[in-house]
């Protein structure tokens, strides 16, 4: 049975810890690591996205467009950079675009 606490916790920190005894951080990650996607990339590259996965450290990238492919594929480590800087600490460490 679930402990109870009796001191009060701000709900950040209650979710925080749900997340952690619960180990379910790593599917925090790759949602986030979605969002952190949709979000730095905007609708153009969006538009032509079909998937974003995380396994490990590697964010896997379906797209569309082979021409959007070539041009991303080009920045790929100020990519990487610009996600870890979303998510705040250094969760991707290749991106591969297919």
């Amino acid at each position: 049975m679930a402990k109870r606490h009796n001191s009060h916790l701000p709900l950040g920190a209650a979710l925080n810890e749900f997340i952690k005894e619960n180990r379910l951080q790593s599917g925090m990650d790759k949602v986030d690591a979605k969002d952190a996607w949709v979000k730095l990339m905007g609708n153009g590259v969006n538009n032509y996205t079909s998937s974003v996965e995380l396994k490990n450290e590697t964010l896997y990238v379906s797209l569309t467009s082979s021409v959007l492919r070539e041009e991303l594929s080009m920045g790929k480590t100020k990519i990487i950079a610009m996600i870890n800087e979303e998510l705040g600490r250094e969760l991707v460490k290749k991106l591969v675009l297919r």
